[in-house]
């Protein structure tokens, strides 16, 4: 069996810890035809993921002139085959260095194309996209048109960032005043704010994980009605969700999506009605791993090891997130913090639940 070094960023949130439960998933299954060494990298050494992975290492922040040189000496010298990004906030500037770090090091940056990155990335481009492609879509208007927006829609009405993520100054805003605060409040945090038709329905939100081959065939899609907490999914029914299914992978070939790929909508009066597209692996990635559709491998076999993909069938289940706890020795904590480096960790998850 083929190995395969692959560096995963940021492994102290989420979405990365997600792709390494996939990758270590795979290995487990021994499905695959390749056997993953995972590199996570942090910028902190609280980061679990680093001590969940093969070899953990310390990167300066993404906004530091040496990051980019940082990543492509790590990528030398640990000879990785491909980055999986693991934050929002470093998506667009390794899409960006995308050709640069492929040309220097040999690594494949695993991302969609960066206009499908800085379309998805902006909810109001995302907005734009779908009316324009006459994709069902939740209705939007930006604040110097909200006036016209409040006559055809009335409170409650959403009001959230136009480059936010998870649920960080999302707002159900029920009168002009509460408006002006939501928006004054997105402003002074650096962000510009989006007003969006409110959804109602109860248990109708729904998140599709969807990849699409090199030459833009899809190879996989799987959705979920979700429920949530603090912005993330907590409880997900994995089904067939045939018509969720058709939006989302419409949506995703009409956008030019290369990769992995997600899309979020609600069900209103029978339809989708999608209000997010999210251009990268998602928080949701390890549940539909579970189920038959483990995404950052079927986009590594294919992107990196250039095979024919198309899965079709997967489980019908039932997901309940829950916490869990990492835990490491202080020694081997101090001890990373000092050498900006951990190998072969000694943490540990007891089976206490």
């Amino acid at each position: 069996m083929k190995k395969s070094n692959v560096l995963v960023t940021a492994s102290g949130g989420i979405v990365a810890q997600g792709i390494i439960k996939c990758l270590k998933l795979s290995n487990k299954q021994k499905k695959s035809s390749t056997n993953y060494k995972i590199i996570a990298a942090d910028v902190n050494a609280k980061a679990p993921g680093l001590y969940r992975a093969d070899i953990g290492i310390l990167v300066p922040p993404v906004t530091d002139t040496h990051y980019l040189d940082f990543i492509i000496k790590t990528c030398v010298a640990k000879k990785i085959d491909a980055i999986f990004i693991g934050s929002d906030e470093e998506l667009v500037p390794l899409t960006m260095a995308k050709r640069e770090i492929e040309n220097k090091t040999g690594t494949i940056v695993i991302s969609n194309p960066i206009d499908v990155v800085l379309k998805s990335g902006d909810k109001w481009k995302t907005y734009e996209f779908l009316k324009k492609n006459g994709l069902p879509c939740a209705d939007s208007s930006l604040p110097q048109d909200q006036d016209e927006f409040l006559k055809e829609h009335k409170f409650p009405i959403v009001v959230k960032p136009r480059e936010g993520h998870g649920s960080l100054h999302f707002y159900l805003v029920n009168n002009t005043k509460e408006l002006d605060n939501a928006e004054n409040s997105i402003r002074n945090s650096g962000w510009r704010p989006l007003l969006q038709e409110y959804l109602d329905g109860k248990d109708s939100e729904f998140t599709t994980g969807v990849t699409v081959s090199n030459d833009g065939k899809v190879m996989s899609s799987i959705s979920m009605k979700k429920t949530l907490k603090s912005g993330q999914t907590y409880k997900a029914f994995i089904d067939n969700y045939k018509d969720i299914r058709k939006s989302a992978e419409q949506v995703t070939l009409k956008i030019g999506a290369r990769g992995a790929i997600n899309i979020q909508a609600k069900m209103a009066k029978g339809k989708p009605k999608i209000f997010e597209i999210n251009a990268r692996f998602s928080a949701t990635t390890p549940l539909r791993a579970v189920a038959g559709i483990n995404e950052p491998d079927i986009v590594f076999r294919n992107m990196i090891l250039g095979e024919k993909i198309n899965m079709k069938e997967y489980k019908r289940l039932v997901c309940m997130r829950y916490w869990n706890e990492v835990y490491i020795p202080y020694s081997t904590y101090k001890k990373t913090e000092r050498d900006k480096k951990t190998e072969r960790s000694n943490s540990f998850i007891p089976d206490y639940f």
